[in-house]
């Protein structure tokens, strides 16, 4: 069926022109012409007739009319939806938006440090980038709070952050202790170091002991507070010279005097205290669990030697308990690293053999691998077997100290839980990209590291509420949120109106709502028509 135009000539020698509507038919072995209908004469309908008639035709036609309709149809942007929805949850599940409503009023600050905080906070969680990238990156994430805000919003933010560090972290241990039910009877402390490129703050980013392996650079100290099963409780920022021992010291005095803890047992990594500091913990009336560096500390060598039958409380981990002059030591052993290490240092004696035997005394004495199981006399060099009997009585062993009354098996356990503090540090260094700071001065080096923090909180609250859904379900965080980032608000403006629509849910973004207890946006919301005023805010424009 088709259109055709059939012309008429006039006795005064003028042409008059009618539309038809025409189909083929098949008579016999010809084709003919039939006219279905005739539209009128198409000077007329070229008039308005001709297009009210394809409007009704359009009806009729789903494909035309989409067609029609599309030409109609704006799409204005389409902006990152789904984590700012799940971590908004959190953030205020966490307390944390009533936490800051309350410093912002105490403060008396019209600036809403709130949401800059929280955009810095997901940057982190997302996408870690500079502060002056963040105020542009805010633009791709749907969230009409955050239209107005500017770069020295989230460097004002910053220093808001570091004059309330101690409130919020109050509160949010109150909170989270709430949400989650911790057990705080015991509380694991870990440091580590980040470093610069550059000239940072002078007298704050020092040289150190560096535990990324670059002495070369000026750094800072931070520590972390944990709890036994891994959430974060408090951190602590120190100059890159602190040693040790000192943020071991300033971390007991802020367990015990801001959060009020009932029991408190400190667990701590080998060389991070000493016997000094062990006085003031207990003078303190506070409980610790700290590693014994054995082949330093005499005590561990007459530890290590006294009989006692080992109790096995793992596959992999067996413990016996030894008091020594007073102090509770527990000597712990793991068959298969003790097999380990026997075959490790066998091998090492077995080509040392090799070496002494070829004569290559001078590279043996210069190789610290190989030295410490040498004896050197006026007879000449050769292997102490002294040494390699006293180094046997260390393979698969630590010793932990302690004056708690925890069973042993549950000390060598929180011990080994000190895993939650090097996962965090994990998290801070590398899933919320720490490094490269990009801040000069202290104020906004520790409030970098304090929007680190909080980035490490909501995540560690995510997981633990996706982990409440049951074991049978698994899922890979970083895969929740590049499927949660597929979750994108787009703005629509059609006859008139403008709507707010929704892509589909993908993969495993629908676990992160189930597991907060939130229905998905709906697929299309009508919004009111933004006045000229209003146009950016409501829009997005």
């Amino acid at each position: 069926m088709y259109l055709r135009t059939k012309v008429f000539q006039n006795k005064d020698g003028t042409t008059r022109t009618y539309l038809q509507l025409v189909t083929g038919e098949r008579v016999g072995n010809r084709v003919r012409q039939r006219v279905v209908a005739n539209l009128g004469r198409l000077e007329e309908l070229q008039e308005g007739a001709i297009d009210r008639l394809i409007e009704a035709f359009m009806r009729f036609s789903k494909k035309q009319w989409v067609w029609e309709k599309a030409r109609e149809l704006e799409a204005r942007w389409a902006k990152s939806w789904g984590p700012v929805l799940i971590f908004r949850r959190l953030w205020e599940e966490l307390g944390l938006s009533g936490t800051f409503e309350r410093l912002i009023g105490a403060a008396g600050v019209e600036t809403d440090f709130e949401e800059a905080t929280f955009a810095m906070v997901l940057n982190r969680l997302l996408d870690p980038m500079s502060k002056l990238r963040v105020s542009e990156w805010v633009k791709t994430i749907y969230r009409p709070e955050w239209e107005k805000l500017e770069l020295h919003h989230f460097y004002r933010a910053l220093d808001f952050l570091v004059e309330h560090k101690a409130e919020i972290e109050q509160a949010l241990y109150a909170r989270v202790w709430d949400l989650f039910s911790l057990n705080l009877d015991l509380v694991l402390w870990d440091t580590t170091s980040t470093y610069f490129e550059g000239r940072a703050a002078e007298g704050f980013a020092e040289f150190g002991f560096s535990k990324d392996k670059r002495p070369d650079r000026v750094q800072i100290m931070i520590g972390v507070l944990v709890s036994r099963d891994g959430f974060p409780i408090a951190h602590e920022v120190f100059p890159g010279n602190t040693a040790e021992v000192d943020t071991f010291r300033h971390v007991m005095e802020r367990v015990r005097q801001q959060f009020h803890l009932g029991r408190v047992i400190l667990v701590a990594d080998r060389g991070m205290v000493s016997e000094k500091l062990l006085r003031e913990i207990e003078g303190a009336e506070l409980e610790y669990i700290v590693g014994v560096r054995m082949r330093k500390l005499k005590a561990a060598r007459q530890v290590l030697s006294r009989a006692g039958r080992y109790r096995e409380v793992a596959p992999n981990l067996r413990v016996k308990e030894v008091a020594h002059r007073g102090v509770r030591y527990i000597v712990c052993l793991n068959p298969e690293e003790r097999e380990h290490d026997r075959r490790v240092r066998e091998e090492a004696v077995a080509r040392l053999r090799e070496k002494l035997d070829a004569g290559e005394v001078k590279q043996l004495i210069g190789n610290s691998a190989y030295r410490r199981y040498l004896k050197i006399d006026g007879s000449g060099v050769s292997i102490d077997e002294r040494v390699l009997e006293e180094e046997s009585r260390y393979d698969g062993k630590w010793v932990l100290r302690t004056n708690c009354s925890l069973a042993p098996d549950e000390v060598a356990q929180a011990y080994k839980s000190l895993w939650q503090v090097e996962r965090a540090f994990r998290e801070l260094k590398s899933g919320l990209d720490l490094r490269p700071v990009y801040h000069w001065t202290e104020k906004r080096i520790r409030g970098h590291v304090m929007v680190c923090f909080l980035a490490l909180v909501l995540e560690m609250a995510l997981r633990r509420k996706i982990k409440a859904l049951g074991k049978e379900v698994e899922f890979r965080y970083d895969d929740l949120l590049l499927d949660l980032c597929q979750l994108k608000a787009v703005e629509i403006r059609l006859d008139g109106k403008c709507y707010l629509a929704r892509t589909e849910l993908t993969g495993q973004a629908g676990l992160a709502f189930k597991a907060l207890g939130m229905r998905p946006p709906l697929h299309v919301q009508e919004v009111p028509r933004p006045t000229a005023d209003r146009e950016q805010v409501c829009c997005g424009t």
